[in-house]
This record gives structure tokens, C-alpha cells and sequence, in this order.
């Protein structure tokens, strides 16, 4: 599934995508990090993120990927009996 949404600081793959809060157009041509809107200065932003036009988005290694409804990786937690019985 492809996300429509990257927050700012996102490291993406190159495309053009659209501020959520303003439809301001930005373009890029190599995987960088989304900066913050140029336009945030002018107009209330407050989902603070780009939606993808074109292009996939969120880069694989993305250190600050969307989050998902299931984490991963979280394991239950193993506890020990505390009975005093030898």
C-alpha cells in the first residue's frame, strides 16, 4: 500500500507533491528530506505534511517513517515468579 501523506522531515524518493495545508507544489529530483512549506508564514499550517502527487514517497530507510495502526516489533513482556519456593 502506498502512503498519500509524508510529514515534514520525511526522507522521500524523488516526485512532486502538494502541502496539506495549502496545495503549494514542490518538486524534487534526488531522495532528500521534505523541508517545512514555504508558505507556512503566510497561511495557518497545521498538519504540517506534503501529499504525493508523484513519486513513492517515504524512502525505504526513511528514519521518521508514517506511523501504522500495529506497531512492530513489540514483544509481551516475560515476567518472573516471585514465590520463594526453592
Amino acid at each position: 500500500m502506498q502512503k498519500d501523506y509524508v510529514p515534514y522531515g520525511s526522507d522521500v524518493s524523488p516526485g512532486t507533491y502538494a502541502c496539506v495545508d495549502c496545495d503549494h507544489e514542490y518538486s524534487n529530483q534526488a531522495k532528500t528530506s521534505m523541508p517545512p512549506c514555504p508558505q507556512i508564514r503566510k497561511t495557518a499550517h497545521t498538519r504540517h505534511g506534503w501529499k504525493i502527487l508523484t513519486g513513492q514517497g517515504d524512502a525505504v530507510a526513511d528514519p521518521y517513517p508514517q506511523k501504522t495502526d500495529k506497531p512492530a516489533g513489540i514483544k509481551k513482556a516475560e515476567t518472573l515468579s516471585t514465590t520463594g519456593k526453592e
